[in-house]
């Protein structure tokens, strides 16, 4: 396993890592906007905390994959066939996300507003779940022959770990949005945004343990990196005792930056109790590693050079986009 496939396989989780950092408070106010608001002028406050961002976050989601497809193909060809299913209703519901922010700003009714509002809660709960659903039924791993098919059954997309996944990322996404609402907000819908996050953090608590007790029950993440799991168990729930006491003592960036953190503290778990393997095999015999996944070292070595050509003004460029857009939202 050369060092370049090594650092391909860390980029895409950190690309992921953004991914769920960034999106994941535009899914978090998206559920809020049903959970939290009272009227349509409360719905519109919240949406417009990010209004200026989502598409922007989202293309984290499409780098992803992209990188994934050209780096690791053999990866994003048995993940991507072996989930078709899951990442079809995941589509639908990215499509449907993005489509509600228009077709709700230009309904001429208030019933078709609040319709598409609703369609937008319903959006923003489904994606994350699904992804919460992809990942930790992938890591238990699938039904896969030594050609890296996968012959997934219900069970194996929908099982008590990935039941338990999936709604620990929405209860994240919730409360990471819960946070950026009390970060740019005023008035009554941040007062309520705070109680209501203070409310969430004792149900994660007890998640948290949850899925703590089903990944070293369904996965062998802590049998074959046992130090690096159980650390990184351990700042998962550092993080959200920060997060919680920083949103009770109104320490609003604190709060918005530690829940953020704890969805990248998870996706480091994902991707340390994956390595060296990209892919896992039912019964261990045809698991898919990083050195068999991956293209070859020319196209490695040029993707490294243009990623290090581009990033710099991508990164420029969103560090502008939130600084301008900086200022609270009133009421």
């Amino acid at each position: 396993m050369s060092g370049l496939q090594i650092l391909w396989f860390i980029l895409i989780g950190v690309l992921f890592s953004g991914f769920f950092f960034l999106e994941g408070f535009d899914f978090g106010v998206g559920i809020a906007s049903v959970t939290l608001t009272k009227d349509k002028r409360e719905v519109d406050q919240t949406i417009g905390t990010i209004g200026p961002f989502w598409d922007l976050n989202e293309v984290w989601l499409l780098t992803a994959g992209g990188a994934m497809f050209a780096a690791m193909p053999y990866w994003y060809a048995s993940l991507f066939s072996g989930y078709y299913n899951l990442f079809l209703l995941l589509l639908v519901g990215l499509i449907l996300r993005g489509v509600t922010f228009e077709f709700r700003h230009h309904s001429p009714t208030e019933k078709g507003k609040t319709f598409w509002t609703k369609i937008l809660g319903i959006s923003n709960f489904a994606i994350p779940f699904l992804l919460g659903l992809i990942f930790t039924s992938m890591i238990q791993g699938v039904p896969m022959d030594a050609n890296g098919n996968v012959w997934a059954t219900f069970t194996t997309y929908v099982n008590p770990l990935s039941v338990v996944g999936g709604v620990a990322v929405v209860l994240l996404s919730w409360l990471h949005g819960l946070n950026f609402i009390t970060l740019k907000t005023e008035g009554p819908l941040h007062d309520r945004a705070k109680k209501q996050a203070n409310s969430l953090y004792y149900i994660l608590y007890a998640g948290e343990v949850v899925f703590a007790v089903l990944l070293a029950i369904y996965t062998d993440f802590i049998k074959k990196h046992p130090i690096g799991i159980i650390a990184l168990l351990a700042v998962i729930v550092l993080l959200t005792v920060i997060a919680h006491l920083s949103v009770r003592k109104n320490k609003q960036m604190t709060a918005f930056l530690s829940s953020g953190l704890t969805f990248i503290a998870l996706v480091a778990l994902i991707f340390q109790g994956l390595f060296p393997r990209v892919m896992i095999s039912k019964d261990g015999a045809h698991d898919i590693l990083i050195q068999h996944a991956s293209s070859t070292p020319y196209t490695l070595t040029t993707m490294t050079i243009v990623t290090l050509c581009i990033l710099p003004f991508v990164l420029a460029y969103i560090s502008w986009t939130y600084w301008i857009f900086r200022k609270r939202i009133a009421k």
